[in-house]
């Protein structure tokens, strides 16, 4: 039998499960973005030593635990910081980088904003519930600002964070949101996000139904794969600022530079010599 006879084995969405099983709540809707990015990961045929996969803090962060690929339980907020630093000294990896509304907008903010302006190579996943639900339900950043709770009885009184409209403003070069409701749907938004050369931001409403239990109603509001992205940023950010936040799909891609240190195209040197390099790359 010949090379090009022998068959090339596809992978299989279970192929890039672990054998930990996932404790978030019964009904939360992270469970279905992870099986919708395994489906992606499994239509890409990544192979599994390929992948990076690195997390903050919260119940989306546990997403490591629940693949078998390489992954990296990181702190509070520094998921796209260390991210980056993966990227850069080892740019022949797929990097994924996992969180919530809170791990990523409010502590890891700033992380955000930068890592958008340097379009480095990473799919970002935030699956927001707009709330904190691993710490028993406080406001996050893109809390309703009239929600009322018993820690917040009178509402935060504060607008709610826009992630889409600050990525594009700090310079990511692909934005979409998604629905954790329609799996079918996500897989193919996550499919593309992976495969673009550059910053994705996939913003994923998901339903916390411990502490918001109202947002089970989600999928009766929720406009399914009806966005046509833009490659104008003038135009994405009509639709972006237009939107309710109920309408999903890709509203931006762009061919955007995409930011490289000189470690990634220097095959020699030391350790040490490579590792100033990153250093120094990380200062901008």
């Amino acid at each position: 039998m010949s090379l090009e006879q022998i068959p090339v084995k596809k992978a299989r969405p279970n192929d890039y499960t672990s054998n930990e099983h996932p404790v978030w709540c019964p009904g939360c809707g992270h469970f279905f973005i992870l099986r919708a990015l395994t489906k992606a990961l499994a239509w890409l045929n990544i192979s599994k030593q390929d992948i990076g996969l690195v997390s903050g803090i919260g119940c989306s962060s546990r997403l490591p635990a629940y693949l078998d690929v390489y992954g990296f339980h990181g702190i509070h907020g520094r998921a796209l910081a260390l991210a980056s630093g993966l990227k850069l000294a080892r740019p022949d990896l797929t990097v994924i980088a996992a969180g919530g509304d809170g791990d990523g907008y409010s502590i890891g903010g700033n992380h955000f904003i930068h890592a958008c302006r340097r379009n480095m190579d990473i799919t970002y996943i935030v699956m927001d519930n707009e709330v904190y639900g691993m710490t028993k339900g406080q406001p996050s950043p893109t809390t309703d600002p009239e929600w009322h709770s018993k820690l917040a009885p009178n509402g935060t009184g504060l607008s709610s964070f826009n992630p889409m409209g600050i990525a594009l403003a700090s310079g990511a070069s692909f934005i979409a949101r998604g629905f954790s409701g329609d799996p079918n749907g996500l897989t193919k938004i996550l499919t593309e996000a992976i495969q673009h050369q550059g910053f994705s931001l996939v913003e994923i409403k998901s339903p916390c139904v411990t502490f918001r239990p109202e947002q089970k109603d989600w999928h009766k509001s929720m406009r399914l794969m009806n966005v046509t992205p833009f490659a104008n940023p003038m135009e994405a950010a009509q639709a972006i600022y237009g939107s309710d936040g109920f309408d999903t799909g890709i509203y931006y891609q762009a061919d955007s530079p995409v930011y490289r240190s000189e470690a990634s195209s220097k095959k020699n040197g030391t350790a040490s010599e490579q590792m100033d390099i990153i250093e120094k790359a990380l200062l901008v």
